[in-house]
């Protein structure tokens, strides 16, 4: 059975920051990459928002990352992004979540996948 691994806006936004291409290090690692449609929207939100430059620059470049890799899309029924991420791993438990964000890593028993030293992707 091959591993899902659902990635949220902090831990895409935070790759581009450090220049990690998780469209390599993921799939080597044996993962398949899911991406929510809310998370794609929140990342455009950033884009779109009175963030500091670099911010809606790094927004924007994911989306073009996005657009040109392949990955699996999944709709997770919630408006709030965070909510809707506890409820999907409530369901699906074998799913591990790529996210730097605290209370969401404290909220889900799914194994987490995180950035570590700025270069390295680890799961814990």
């Amino acid at each position: 059975m091959v591993k899902k691994i659902i990635l949220d806006s902090s831990f895409i936004l935070s790759a581009v920051r450090e220049k990690i291409d998780i469209f390599e290090e993921i799939p080597f690692m044996g993962f398949v990459i899911v991406i929510p449609e809310e998370v794609i929207s929140e990342i455009e939100g950033v884009k779109n928002s009175k963030q500091k430059f670099k911010e809606r620059e790094n927004a924007q470049l994911a989306l073009k990352i996005l657009e040109s890799n392949k990955f699996e899309s999944v709709k997770l029924e919630k408006s709030y992004v965070d909510n809707g991420l506890r409820e999907f791993c409530k369901i699906h438990t074998s799913y591990i979540v790529a996210t730097l964000d605290r209370a969401l890593k404290k909220d889900i028993p799914n194994y987490i996948m995180v950035i570590r030293g700025r270069r390295k992707l680890e799961v814990l």
